[in-house]
Formats: C-alpha cells, structure tokens, sequence
C-alpha cells in the first residue's frame, strides 16, 4: 500500500468512529411527544477529518439556522489555525518554518493550556510528538516495513525532537528551540472547539445542547429534564457501545489506541509514550469526563500513556474530573 493510500485509510477509519460516537449520542434521544417542546435542529459536517454534529433545541427555525451557521463558520476558521491536512494553516506553517512570527492567538492560548497538562501529566502529554507519528507512517507505508516497528536508531533521533519544553510561545512569536520539531494539536484541538461552539451558543441564549466537534460537551440537558446519553465505544468493536453515560453541563472525550493504527495487529498506534517513542499499551481506552472538553480531550490523551499508579494521583488532583479506564486485559474501572 502506498503512503498516500495508507494514510487514507487510517483517517476513514477515524471518521467511522466519530460516526459511531455521534450515532450512539443521537441514538439516546428521548421521543418528542409533547407538542410544546422546541423542534431538535441537526447539522453535520468535518472538522480535522473528523465528523461532526451539533444538536440544539430552539423554538425558532431562523434563529437556530443562523446561530449554527456562525458556529459552523468559526470550526472552518478554527481549522485554518490548527489543522495538519491543510498547508495553509498556522500550524502547518509553523512546522515548516519552525517559527511563526504574529501567531493567532487561538493558537497561543491552545499551546500554552497544553503546556499546563504537559506539566500536570509529567510531559505523558506533549503536543511535540508529531515527529514520531511521522515516522511511523512513514515506516508502514513501506511494502516491506519490518512488522516490529522502526529502528530504535531512527526511534531515538525523533525522540531528539520531542519536547514541549523547546516551544517558546508569546504573543508576538512560537518557535521551535531544536531542529527537527513538529506540533501536533488533534490531542486537544478538538475539545478546544468544542468549547468555542458550546460557549458561542450559550452566550446566544441556548440552553439545550449537544456539541461534538470530535469531542462532546453538553449544555445542561433535553427540554424535558432528562440529560443527554452518550455511548462509550467498545474498544474490540468501536461501532458498539459498551455503555451509555448521562451528561448534564458536563464533557466528554474518549482516546485509545484503535483510534488510528499503524499496523494490521495494531501493536503500534497514534498514542506514543513521549519518553519512549512507542505506543502505549496499559488501556484499551481511557474516557474522561470533565467541566469542558478542553481538559477532557487532553487528559485523555495525557492518561491512556501513563500507568495505572501514575495516572490516578492526576485525576484525583482535578476533584472536577472523573474517569474509565478499560485495561489491557478488558476490564473497566473508574
């Protein structure tokens, strides 16, 4: 398979799942009976090659139209600052270059949060691990990649480059401190948009919510009292629900390993161990629920490459949070 085909199949395989996500979530609405509730509004699209969808309740057919639009345009604007796929943007742009001189301020206020869950995680999290998902895609886009993975020769001089530590961020300047450096922000972007959405409708006055822009956060819940249902994936079958959750004012983000994978057994994925240069293997998934998607989408990410012991004294620090854990032997605990 060449590089250009394999790629393309890990980002459909990334989108069906975000599919499936949204599909359990919709699934779980309750039947409008009553003629006085408001009509549920539906839009769709992509964002970071993810599916998208948000739900509101609003009397209002013109209103809804119009606020939902004005959220649809800002995702499309958020996406010329953050995406990867698009070479015009301010991350691909500063990959290049190295350095970014008058930055987006979305994209300096989103690397510094990120460096706040680096240092709460003990750098499990690090947006600087992009050179390691190249070379990986890079190596199984070969015909005759070794199965094993990388050299740990040319494993070591990624991890050469990966260092959240090395990004100065200001608001005049983001540059690289070492050659060789790339950012990647689909650990923690999503959920950064997600709030921009959630908060640009609540700001307009809607109260009954449900944002997915890759990761999921309602405001409050349905017309009628009850809260919002969002499935949680089954790992082996990520077209499944293992179960569903209510969510009430709250986020949540799910990250594990099928998510994007490198090889057909899957022993090497997207989440790499910033310390190691390989993929984690402790967790299935890791799903954390959160006051906003922000926090959930990069503890998520930040959690499924830390060890148990390691990654309990994390969530037990933010009282705000909580999470599940489904092992590496299939067994869920919270």
């Amino acid at each position: 398979m060449t590089e250009r085909g394999s790629i393309r199949r890990r980002i459909n395989r990334r989108r069906f799942l975000q599919i499936s996500a949204t599909a359990v979530a919709g699934a779980m609405l309750p039947a409008l009976a009553a003629a006085s509730r408001p009509p549920l509004h539906v839009r769709r699209g992509v964002l970071l090659g993810a599916e998208t969808e948000l739900q509101l309740y609003h009397p209002d057919v013109q209103t809804a139209r119009r606020a939902i639009d004005a959220c649809f345009s800002e995702v499309h604007r958020l996406e010329t600052v953050f995406s990867l796929q698009r070479p015009d943007s301010a991350l691909s742009r500063l990959n290049r270059a190295g350095s970014l001189s008058n930055p987006p301020v979305e994209l300096v206020a989103l690397l510094d949060t990120a460096a706040g869950f680096s240092r709460a995680t003990g750098g499990a999290f690090d947006v600087t691990v992009q050179p390691l998902w190249e070379l990986y895609a890079r190596h199984f886009a070969a015909v005759t990649a070794d199965p094993n993975g990388p050299a740990l020769s040319d494993i070591r001089r990624a991890l050469a480059c990966v260092d959240y530590r090395q990004v100065e961020v200001s608001r005049t300047l983001v540059a690289f401190n070492q050659l060789g450096m790339a950012v990647t922000l689909n650990g923690i972007a999503q959920g950064f948009v997600t709030d921009r959405v959630t908060e640009m409708l609540r700001d307009r006055g809607f109260e009954h919510v449900l944002v997915n822009m890759g990761e999921i956060r309602a405001l409050r819940g349905h017309p009628d009292g009850t809260p919002w249902r969002v499935g949680i994936a089954d790992p082996e079958q990520p077209w499944r629900s293992l179960d569903t959750l209510p969510l009430l004012d709250r986020a949540i983000a799910t990250s594990g390993g099928y998510g994007t994978l490198f090889d057909a057994d899957g022993r090497h994925h997207h989440l790499f161990d910033p310390h190691t240069g390989t993929s984690s293997h402790y967790y299935r998934s890791v799903s954390v629920i959160a006051p906003d998607a922000t926090t959930a989408d990069a503890l998520s990410t930040g959690l499924s490459v830390l060890a148990p012991e390691a990654a309990l004294p994390v969530v037990r620090a933010r009282r705000e949070v909580s999470a599940i854990f489904i092992g590496s032997d299939g067994k869920t605990w919270s």
